[in-house]
């Protein structure tokens, strides 16, 4: 079969092109042979790694497209004349949420409050609002532009960093000089060589005195260490979907921290998902067998 799909989900949509469609997955099992294989979809999860262990014998492989954002576990398998695609279009939506779900519960204390209701402390403490902060996104593509939507209407003013300027967007080069205007910084940016430890003492020592750090990239982006050390001394907060390691060990400081708010990676999964998912391959798959421009193509730095 020239493509492998991880589930039957899609073929409703891929009508008349089932002839070239195999459906390979944790149920279905793995095909005796996939030297024919040209276009694969992997699995988000199960089976993904025996998989991608086959990858160098699929010699007639022309594109790995990933059910993720993120695609920095699959370009060690991307070979010369291979293409490489991401789903950041279908993810954006459901991630942007979660960033700015995860900015109003630990602005606002809604993950102290559902740990303890505490009553007393509703006229002890003000909350601080999301309205007339200044908030910067550190990635401005399709995620913070949609985390840049949902934050339309909040009273906030947002600032934008992406790797180069541009009209209206900083680049990462002026970073370190606008930490320090921000009360919530959150980081959306893939996970590259660039980005790795972006988030260092250095830049934690730049953040507002008592700004909030949130992320929803991936979590090497941030040095755990440095992060781990900003909270404890008190001089920031972290809401946090991704951390480094994934899981987080027992008795890590980050699952303790009063004022770090956890979620276990999971920005991207929401109702929202599967049919942007779906709408995303299955075009996808139309493109390729129908021989027109690929979509979402990872090039130069990713």
């Amino acid at each position: 079969m020239r493509v492998w799909l991880p589930s039957s989900s899609f073929l409703d949509s891929l009508k008349g092109f089932e002839s070239d469609i195999q459906v390979v997955n944790a149920s279905t099992g793995i095909p005796d042979s996939c030297e024919d294989v040209e276009f694969l979809v992997p699995p988000m999860f199960e089976i993904r790694s025996e998989i991608e262990a086959l990858i160098p014998t699929m010699k007639s492989l022309k594109v790995i497209h990933s059910l993720s954002a993120g695609v920095e576990d699959l370009l060690p398998h991307v070979r010369q004349g291979v293409t490489l695609c991401n789903s950041t279009d279908a993810h954006h939506t459901s991630t942007a949420e979660m960033a700015v779900a995860l900015t109003l519960a630990s602005l606002r204390g809604i993950d102290h409050f559902s740990r303890q209701y505490d009553w007393p402390l509703r006229t002890q403490h003000i909350w601080q609002s999301l309205a007339d902060t200044k908030v910067l996104i550190i990635g401005y593509g399709s995620v913070g532009t949609a985390i840049e939507r949902r934050l339309d209407g909040f009273e906030c003013e947002v600032i934008k960093v992406a790797r180069h300027s541009r009209d209206g967007v900083y680049g990462v080069s002026e970073l370190i000089s606008l930490l320090p205007l921000c009360d919530v910084v959150i980081m959306c940016t893939p996970h590259t060589a660039e980005t790795e430890n972006l988030a260092d003492k250095d830049f934690f020592t730049h953040m507002k005195q008592g700004a909030l750090f949130v992320n929803v990239s991936r979590g090497p982006t941030a040095n755990t260490n440095d992060l781990v050390e900003a909270v404890e001394t008190g001089h920031i907060r972290a809401a946090l979907d991704v951390t480094e390691p994934e899981p987080l060990p027992l008795g890590h400081p980050l699952l303790t921290l009063p004022n770090v708010l956890l979620t276990p990676h999971v920005a991207g999964r929401s109702t929202a998902l599967q049919s942007r998912l779906n709408n995303l391959i299955c075009a996808q798959v139309k493109r390729y067998l129908t021989g027109e421009p690929l979509k979402n193509v990872i090039t130069g730095l990713y």
